[in-house]
């Protein structure tokens, strides 16, 4: 049973820029701490750029609490499709872009946060004791996606 905090998280939006400028923007990942309310850094941690198996240290932060991540690139589709997992929590971090249906010269930005598994271990234990619980962690991450993709979005339009 899926609980509700390891539900599957989403923002979307349609963004008035085409893909390729969206797509040099999202993977451009110093520039996420700018839209991500809980992202502070993402840092590679092995040589060769954004690839299928690149380690990244992320810096988070939520108020006063902050924790780092590793992630690991699991897909990267120039102008579609950027996955990263997060083994320390459980969840996958999944970016989609596609040339709208109703305007092809602008772009249809997909990112959710599914939970293959289950949440960690690691994540039901600090999300209660640091985060504010892992439900209303859930709610806060979801909302901070809306903002984050709110942020590409006016990046890309700007």
């Amino acid at each position: 049973m899926t609980t509700h905090a390891a539900r599957e998280l989403r923002a979307e939006t349609v963004v008035e820029a085409p893909v390729a400028h969206v797509w040099a923007l999202l993977t451009d990942l110093d520039q996420m701490a700018e839209w991500s309310p809980e992202t502070v850094r993402m840092i590679p941690l092995k040589p060769g750029g954004l690839r299928v198996g690149q380690w990244y240290l992320g810096i988070n932060r939520r108020r006063a609490v902050v924790w780092p991540t590793r992630s690991v690139v699991a897909d990267v589709t120039p102008e579609r499709r950027l996955v990263w997992d997060t083994p320390s929590s459980g969840a996958q971090w999944v970016w989609e872009l596609a040339p709208d249906a109703d305007d092809p010269r602008h772009t249809r930005v997909v990112h959710r946060r599914p939970v293959p598994g289950a949440l960690s271990l690691g994540s039901r234990i600090v999300a209660p004791l640091l985060l504010g619980g892992t439900e209303s962690h859930a709610d806060e991450l979801e909302a901070g996606m809306a903002a984050t993709v709110a942020g590409l979005k006016a990046a890309a339009e700007g």
